[in-house]
């Protein structure tokens, strides 16, 4: 008896390796690439491209959907840097989708700063997480054809799109005409993003959350404040809470998170862990999602707190 069952968990351990390298190692070299028109609204296409590993018989695979930044008035979905990022962890055997959203600030006199009232603020929020909901619907009802796993879709964003995707994640779950029920999302990463309202983190919300921020920066608040620090007196004044704040919400909830500090940086960071923290993009959907770790980890990269922002005890002054 006592040979069997370490057979038996010899086999699993081997399994398991194998399960692992899939998600933390390339299985590929190519990817394909597809465009298609996820729903029509005010007179735009709305577009996602899919990357998908080259010659992968699987066929529930995790997606990782990346929502773009650029102020609710620019950013496309295959600009910068976002190709490369796409490509390169779908070769480790993920679905990747990349998606095109209402940009409801273009062309506007205010665009998304201190002029732009408050409540047109939060419209717009609330139209990027509809165009969320959209695209999680359409990959929902063709999973088939795209070989991938409803119940374990993550999302990700830089700046506009991290508002945006935090705001999507931490929403109930919503049915999608799935036969088992309501689906959550599987976690979310956020690069340099904020909510307007912690509430939303509740126990039944809570998703697994990888929250990358700057201690300086200069228009996503690290902590709570005001959007791009505007003065009471403006229009747009709104405060929001950044990775720091959505962290200490999931601490006090006992949710699993991953926030990851980088003292004195600035808003360059909406796009930069897509290359300099990639590997622990990749660490973070394995473990926390895939694996679906419990912990709760604070990273942090030191560097001169020399803004003026309020200061954090475990940064260098």
């Amino acid at each position: 008896m006592k040979i069997l069952i370490s057979t038996i968990c010899i086999l699993f351990t081997l399994n398991a390796t194998v399960a692992q390298e899939r998600y933390l190692e390339e299985i590929t070299d190519s990817v394909q690439t597809e465009t298609f028109t996820y729903i029509q609204k005010d007179g735009q296409q709305l577009e996602l491209d899919v990357y998908t590993p080259a010659f992968d018989s699987q066929d529930t695979r995790p997606v990782l959907l990346y929502v773009h930044g650029g102020g609710f008035s620019g950013g496309t979905r295959d600009g910068g840097r976002i190709p490369a990022f796409c490509k390169k962890i779908a070769r480790r055997g993920y679905v990747v989708v990349s998606i095109t959203y209402r940009l409801t600030r273009k062309g506007t006199p205010t665009g998304f700063g201190c002029d732009c009232p408050a409540d047109e603020k939060m419209k717009t929020f609330a139209a990027a997480v509809e165009d969320i909901q959209d695209a999680t619907y359409f990959l929902i009802q063709n999973r088939e054809q795209l070989g991938i796993d409803p119940y374990r879709i993550i999302l990700s964003g830089s700046s506009a799109g991290a508002e945006s995707v935090l705001m999507a994640a931490y929403q109930p779950p919503y049915c999608y005409d799935l036969d088992k029920g309501p689906v959550s999302y599987a976690g979310v990463i956020s690069m340099a993003g904020a909510i307007p309202d912690t509430s939303i983190i509740y126990a039944e919300s809570a998703v697994p959350s990888l929250l990358f921020h700057g201690t300086c920066d200069n228009l996503v608040p690290y902590g709570s404040a005001p959007h791009h620090y505007c003065n009471e007196d403006k229009p747009g004044y709104l405060v929001l809470h950044g990775g720091k704040t959505i962290a200490d919400r999931l601490h006090q909830l006992d949710k699993p998170y991953w926030l990851y500090t980088l003292c004195g940086e600035n808003h360059r960071i909406a796009s930069s862990p897509m290359v300099e923290q990639f590997d622990e993009i990749i660490s973070f959907c394995n473990d926390f999602v895939l694996h679906q770790s419990k912990n709760q980890i604070h990273t942090v990269i030191p560097g001169k707190h020399n803004c003026q922002y309020p200061e954090f005890d475990y940064c260098q002054n």
